[in-house]
């Protein structure tokens, strides 16, 4: 029997015999010598492709800087554009001015803030004849010469568009080329002034400072001897501003600027200071100006220069190294050569085993049988790591057979390394035996075969097989309830309808919504609400049967699944239990807390027969219940899916209703009980669908109010009313006060009282010309500062009062509080006053509230004579309902403006004058 270095030392020799290793010595006294030669060789060859791709990369980098250019000439040409734009503005201010009855006063226009800007160099306006009317700063009776090429252009020309052009004695020369031209220092901009019988008058003269329309020259973009310049297409204009300290003209001849827009590389002879640039120019297309642009090519490729030559300093750097690298290598090899004997062969075999000290290694020798078939395995070599793995040592695991070990530790290993020598190789991960000596849960194998042996790779995976499958529950788990989450269900359902339908069962879906939910996290923040959650889905657990499944979708909602489903009062009766469970107060630390919850039920196959559609339509229903006030349970029925529909096509409509102008004003007047006069008119938003007609308020503000529209809709009303009463004041009628809804989400977003100041003001509106309307639910909703509101409301002029009272819960303290101006009294009152004589007692005693509280009434719903006669009886100030008009589109409210008495006192009630 063969120790087991014995028998490593033989499969080294035979790895080694079956390599050919043993007996294959070929001659390389060449190779010392090949080293500096391939040294030198790689070294010319890099050279070669560098200098190409370093020459590459130059162009490159100056077709980088021309587009850099490029785009600085186009962005300082719209910049001369807006500069240009904006002195013809005050140019065609000045001609209006001049145009007007009256001296035209420059200097009265200057202390008025006009002309102080540093660039107006010189304003003027010269008349025909060419005399200086005017200017600042003023120079007396000054008359510019017959031949001043603006006034001679003004006056051949009868064009209204702006000249730009050089100052007389500033024009650019560049006659010298050798010592550089000054630089123009001003540029005049003249408009045409004419008379009333079209002649020419004269012009507007505004001469403006060369440093405002090149001020756009940044050192960062065009380096320090960069420039920038405007050529104007006549009159000899050419502005220039350049980087450093020079102050002369770059341009030793005209820049050749021909065609359109464009880009150059310039010769250095082409400057004064003989430095080569990167030139772009970029053509107005308003004005007749050129906006150029330019780069030495110095500083454009400064960073491509700097790179070239740390390439070169490197890669020099690099050769040598390289050639003394070789020379060494050269040495060594001589040195090395006759060393090729086996233990170094062994040697790297074992290392390109165990070259990653974190796994376990192992060398096994096949053990053959008589006829040469394998028949086990025997560990002639492993590191400690590998032994480690088994819990024993290196020198406990060496010697050992396969299947002993495998009888030991568990686990199939003699089959995979049979598949190894068959194949060659083999790999696979597998989940170590529990109970046995492994000191890993998981490992991934490599097994090669190597001549009458493998090599054996263990790697520990074991943590990396705990995270995917901490990843695996946490993607099908809820980590706060421990419930099953979306994922887990949108899995689970259709598998559950699949079986209901293979026993010709029901199942059925209960969508769960905790009302409220979301001020717990606001006023008890979020670990309450996370404990409330946890609270609700232990109770959700405690109701059902074992075979029923609870799980959370998402936030505040969870869903139940009932497996068989049952009847209709069963589901019923779970979910009043479900309702009636989760409505119990929670205790959240220190506070208790009641919330209640919405239920929505779909059952299969009756609501859906899949479980997109059983989720939809139980969404639907709860939808549902949560319209109607929460803590309640709702099964889905095809009406609400058409009504949920319908619901969904109107807000998908209103989103666009706006921006189409589907929205109007139609008006309600008010009446004075009194005289019988038109006192007010109550502004009522109409929506004129193009396919549904006339939507009715109730069914569209809700909504519009869901998705956030409330308050485009609201500035819309303000708007609208403001502008029709301005209309109706300009074709001379008698305006009365218009009287808007606000609701409590427009208050909560703030900004009322702004939007309708700036209206009132754009329309020139006193404050009592708009009234607000606002519920009794609106003046009490909870986190809205509606008491700031009305305060600064009240500071516009703009009269208060509480819509619909009776239908809310004000009380008379919060009603003292508010200092509100009317109470609106609601129809529901205003219909009982002819029918039963409690309504008429009840009606009797509102009034006198208001009355103590020096409030005007208003009675809504006014339709009879009867009720019109009970309301004067009654002291009642003012009456609106269809007794009176019904609400009018503006064209016909206009009619009650023109003839505002609409009832006749004298003779009664019964005669109206509508």
């Amino acid at each position: 029997m063969l120790s087991p270095r014995s028998l490593a030392r033989r499969v080294s020799g035979s790895r080694l015999s079956s390599f050919g290793l043993s007996s294959f010595r070929p001659s390389r006294s060449w190779l010392p010598a090949a080293w500096p030669l391939l040294a030198v060789l790689a070294c010319a060859a890099y050279w070669l492709v560098m200098d190409a791709q370093l020459r590459h990369d130059r162009m490159l980098a100056e077709r980088d800087a021309m587009r850099e250019v490029r785009s600085y000439a186009e962005a300082y040409e719209q910049y001369l554009t807006r500069s240009l734009s904006q002195m013809e503005q005050v140019a065609v201010q000045l001609r209006h001015a001049w145009e007007q009855p009256g001296q035209l006063d420059l200097a009265a226009l200057r202390r008025d803030g006009m002309f102080i800007d540093a660039a107006f160099v010189e304003v003027a306006i010269v008349d025909a004849a060419g005399r200086v009317v005017s200017s600042i700063p003023r120079r007396g009776r000054a008359v510019l010469e017959g031949d001043d090429p603006a006034l001679r252009h003004h006056r051949q020309n009868n064009s209204s568009a702006l000249l730009i052009g050089a100052v007389p004695g500033h024009a650019a020369r560049v006659d010298n080329p050798g010592e550089g031209a000054q630089r123009q220092r001003q540029v005049r901009m003249t408009l045409r002034l004419e008379s009333p019988d079209n002649e020419f008058a004269g012009m507007v003269s505004l001469v403006i400072g060369a440093d405002y329309l090149t001020a756009f020259y940044n050192e960062r973009v065009l380096g320090r001897h960069g420039l920038v310049a405007l050529v104007a297409d006549q009159g000899g204009v050419r502005l220039e501003r350049q980087g450093g300290a020079g102050r002369g003209s770059l341009f030793s001849m005209p820049p050749p600027l021909a065609g359109g827009d464009g880009g150059a590389l310039l010769a250095g002879a082409q400057f004064t200071d003989d430095a080569p640039r990167l030139l772009a120019w970029h053509r107005s297309a308003v004005y007749p100006v050129v906006a150029v642009a330019g780069k030495t090519t110095v500083e454009a490729l400064a960073s491509a220069a700097e790179g070239a030559a740390a390439v070169r300093r490197v890669w020099a750097v690099i050769s040598a190294g390289m050639l003394f690298a070789s020379l060494a290598l050269a040495f060594a090899t001589r040195r090395h050569l006759a060393r090729r004997d086996a233990e170094e062969e062994v040697r790297l075999a074992y290392r390109t085993a165990t070259e990653n000290a974190k796994d376990g290694f192992y060398m096994a020798q096949a053990v053959r049988d008589t006829i040469g078939a394998v028949v086990d395995f025997v560990v002639v070599d492993c590191n400690e790591r590998g032994a480690s793995f088994y819990g024993v040592s290196r020198d406990d695991l060496v010697g050992r057979r396969i299947s002993l070990i495998e009888r030991e530790h568990g686990g199939p290993m003699l089959d995979a390394y049979h598949a190894a020598m068959h194949a060659g190789i083999h790999e696979d991960e597998r989940q170590m035996p529990a109970g046995r000596r492994m000191q890993i849960t998981w490992g991934r194998r490599r097994i090669v075969r190597v001549g009458n042996g493998l090599a054996i790779t263990l790697q520990d995976i074991s943590e990396r097989k705990a995270y995917e499958s901490e990843l695996l529950y946490l993607a099908n788990y809820d980590s706060l309830t421990g419930l099953p989450s979306r994922p887990w269900v949108s899995r689970f359902v259709p598998q559950a309808i699949g079986e209901a339908a293979q026993r010709d069962g029901t199942l059925a879906l209960l969508l769960v919504d905790l009302d409220g939910f979301k001020h717990v996290n606001e006023t008890h923040g979020h670990d309450a609400g996370d404990d409330l959650l946890k609270q609700a889905a232990l109770r959700l657990g405690g109701l059902l049967r074992p075979q029923d499944i609870v799980a959370r979708l998402g936030g505040d909602e969870f869903v139940v699944v009932i497996s068989p489903g049952g009847a209709d009062e069963e589901l019923a009766a779970i979910g009043g239990r479900v309702a009636a469970a989760l409505s119990r107060p929670y205790d959240l630390g220190t506070v208790r807390y009641a919330i209640s919850a919405s239920i929505g039920i779909s059952c299969y196959p009756r609501d859906g027969e899949d479980a997109a559609t059983l989720l939809k339509h139980g969404g639907i229903a709860l939808a549902a219940a949560k319209r109607e006030h929460g803590g309640r349970y709702r099964f889905f029925d095809p009406d609400l899916y058409i009504a949920a529909t319908a619901r969904a096509q109107l807000r998908h409509s209103l989103q666009g209703a706006l921006a189409a102008r589907q929205f109007e004003l139609h008006y309600q007047p008010r009446v004075n009980l009194a005289t019988g006069r038109l006192c007010s008119m109550e502004a009522l938003l109409r929506w004129r669908h193009p396919e549904l007609g006339m939507v009715p308020p109730a069914k569209f503000i809700p909504i519009a109010e869901e998705c956030g529209l409330i308050g485009p809709i609201g500035q819309f009303v303000i708007e609208e009313a403001c502008r029709q009463m301005a209309l109706w004041r300009g074709a001379g009628l008698a305006v009365v006060p218009v009287s808007i809804n606000v609701s409590a989400h427009q208050f909560g977003h703030g900004g009322v009282h702004a939007h309708l100041a700036m209206h009132l003001a754009r329309h020139h509106l006193a404050g009592a010309m708009l009234e607000v309307e606002i519920t009794e639910s609106a003046m009490f909703a909870e986190g809205v500062d509606v008491q700031g509101e009305l305060a600064a409301l009240r500071g516009l002029g703009v009269r208060l009062h509480v819509d619909d009272f009776g239908t809310g819960y004000s009380s008379l303290a919060q009603l003292q509080r508010l200092n509100m101006d009317v109470l609106k009294i609601d129809r529901a009152f205003t219909s009982e006053l002819t029918v039963s004589p409690e309504g008429r007692v009840l009606f009797q005693a509102i009034v006198s509230m208001a009355k103590a509280l020096d409030m005007a009434v208003v009675a809504e719903g006014v339709e009879t004579a009867g009720q019109l006669a009970e309301l004067i009886a009654l002291g009642c100030d003012e009456g609106q309902g269809y007794l009176f008009a019904a609400p009018l589109p503006a064209r016909q409210a206009a009619g009650l403006l023109a003839r505002p008495q609409l009832m006749s006192v004298l003779a009664g009630p019964e005669e109206l004058a509508v």
